[in-house]
């Protein structure tokens, strides 16, 4: 993994040269007109994250930074913006000028949970405020126990909830994130009574599930892991439509007898709304070859992601059709 840090520092020095803050981002872009769009790029582009340095979602914009930047022969800046569960970070994208110079790294919590679940929060349209370059990588969510459990499959777990008094709990990493969705479309698909448990983050969710303090949870592969290798933690069930290659003998939820239980965490590229055709072509197409690139593969599929790059007006449709399974799930389990 040396070769991992050594390029986040690359990156990180550059930011440091070039612009050495997210107040020269804004400007260098208000210094003078923007580029003609058949110049594109020529200079720096940065990508703002929604989280702070260091964690996962900042080390895969890294490396597919550096693709990017070997592609268009310009350099690519992370600036990170972490708070208001991507709001701010979303939020300064929106108003940045639309030249393909300042793009956003989205997730399905900035554009699916977030404005399904807190609209008042935010001040940006999830699909009206950006033009959609493409997505990069999706998480399926897993379901899983204690090792101790005594359900060791879906079907014995639906059976457990019912006989006893008050149902089970599920942890999740805080009200409105993934696994809270998806606890709740467990409890409403399979009709079973199951209580919420939020933490202030998945360590320590995941730390009361090992206990067993929580008899459940639905989290990435990537967070938990470590954990069933560990053999403290099993795995039931995939919230997926199809099974992961990455675990081929663990079956989706409809297959072990509870369908339509699960949506991804997917993380993507967005610019500015009103970013010309021009520009989102040559981002989508450096974009989709850095996420099919050796580097960024080789990094992520051993965490059980999945790399999914798909044409704007797709990603597009895949950000509506997630706004509207969320937000009905949430009106049959009374969130919203």
């Amino acid at each position: 993994m040396g070769w991992l840090k050594a390029e986040a520092r690359i990156l990180l020095n550059r930011r440091s040269l070039i612009l050495g803050s997210s107040a020269a981002v804004t400007l260098f872009f208000s210094s003078g007109e923007a580029p003609a769009a058949d110049d594109f790029p020529n200079r720096p582009i940065t990508i703002i994250v929604p989280y702070a340095a260091g964690g996962s979602s900042d080390t895969l914009v890294r490396l597919v930074g550096v693709e990017v930047s070997e592609g268009v022969k310009q350099s690519v800046i992370i600036d990170n913006r972490g708070g208001g569960g991507g709001a701010i970070a979303a939020f300064a994208v929106k108003q940045a000028a639309p030249d393909g110079y300042t793009l956003l790294l989205g997730h399905s919590g900035t554009h699916v949970f977030t404005p399904v679940l807190f609209p008042n929060s935010i001040r940006y349209d999830p699909l009206n405020d950006f033009a959609m370059i493409t997505p990069l990588i999706s998480f399926p969510t897993i379901l899983l126990v204690p090792a101790d459990h005594p359900a060791k499959s879906v079907e014995e777990l639906v059976r457990l909830a019912r006989s006893k008094p008050g149902g089970l709990t599920y942890a999740s990493q805080g009200v409105g994130n993934t696994a809270h969705i998806i606890g709740e479309m467990f409890r409403v698909r399979a009709n079973i009574p199951l209580v919420h448990v939020p933490y202030k983050g998945g360590n320590p969710a995941l730390t009361d599930l090992i206990a067993g303090r929580v008899d459940m949870m639905f989290s990435s592969y990537l967070s938990s892991g470590a954990h069933v290798e560990a053999g403290k933690l099993r795995m039931l069930a995939l919230a997926a439509e199809q099974r992961s290659p990455h675990l081929p003998e663990l079956p989706t939820m409809a297959e072990a007898g509870v369908p339509a239980v699960g949506i991804d965490t997917w993380f993507g590229i967005m610019a500015p709304k009103h970013t010309p055709d021009t520009i989102i072509s040559t981002l989508h197409r450096e974009f989709v070859n850095s996420a099919k690139s050796n580097r960024v593969r080789d990094h992520v599929l051993p965490t059980g992601a999945d790399i999914i790059p798909m044409p704007p007006e797709e990603f597009a449709k895949k950000i509506a059709s997630d706004i509207e399974r969320v937000r009905q799930i949430a009106r049959e389990a009374h969130i919203i």
